[in-house]
């Protein structure tokens, strides 16, 4: 089935990313509409908002290269402040979003924002149900989980998802290198900020990750997300087998 790009006045974004294999920038007009909502929520809400969705390559090439489709019900696991569902409301794409987040502020944020354009649930994704979804989403989130969990999880989402239904998991590549140390660190400070204690990453290889989906009758495609970045990640495109 072919994936409908979002329209943003720069029909050339994919072909670009196809030729350079560069994820593509998010469009200015999406980042000020998409940034816009969370001027609501406090300074800080506004500008990290608009700092992530810039520098962070997932949302433009979830956007620009179609990944979702218009009118999908969207299940964003470690939903954030709600980035995605602020995007996609943005982007005109009709989707319905229900985000699980598991910090009080954040979740909080995200119901300031976006107010009833969007579910936002504050709550552990290893408990809370999963609905039902045409897309999950879930953007460096399992690692902060063990191993039985992550694949606990795993299982409920192939569960939760509609046939043919696609999973978007950007995960740290374990057999990244100098690379992944830093991805480590990094989010070792990020947990440490946001006022949790520090503990172990569960971490995978890409490999791993995918020999994971697959088992689980996932096709999945490996989309490097690391050019331009001093991070080893990679998205692991899965889609539900027919």
């Amino acid at each position: 089935m072919t994936e409908n790009v979002v329209s943003t006045g720069r029909p050339d974004r994919a072909e670009a990313t196809a030729a350079t294999g560069r994820p593509p920038r998010l469009a200015r007009q999406l980042l000020d509409e998409a940034s816009a909502r969370y001027r609501v929520a406090g300074r800080f809400a506004y500008y990290f908002a608009r700092g992530k969705l810039s520098n962070d390559p997932a949302f433009g090439s979830i956007v620009h290269l179609g990944w979702i489709r218009p009118g999908s019900r969207v299940l964003d696991l470690g939903c954030g402040q709600g980035l995605l569902a602020s995007l996609l409301l943005a982007a005109d794409h009709g989707c319905r979003v229900r985000g699980i987040e598991l910090l009080t502020a954040e979740a909080q944020r995200a119901r300031r924002a976006l107010g009833d354009a969007a579910e936002i649930v504050c709550g552990d994704l290893r408990a809370e149900d999963f609905g039902r979804s045409d897309v999950a989403v879930i953007l460096d989130v399992l690692h902060y989980i063990d191993y039985p969990e992550q694949d606990q999880v795993l299982q409920r989402l192939r569960a939760a998802l509609a046939p043919d239904g696609l999973l978007l998991l950007r995960v740290g590549d374990a057999d990244g290198g100098l690379r992944f140390r830093y991805s480590n660190f990094i989010d070792h400070l990020v947990f440490l900020a946001r006022g949790n204690r520090r503990g172990p990453l569960f971490c995978r290889s890409a490999a791993e990750w995918r020999k994971a989906l697959e088992s689980l009758q996932f096709q999945v495609e490996t989309v490097p997300l690391s050019h331009g970045t001093l991070f080893a990640n990679v998205l692991l495109k899965a889609r539900l087998r027919a």
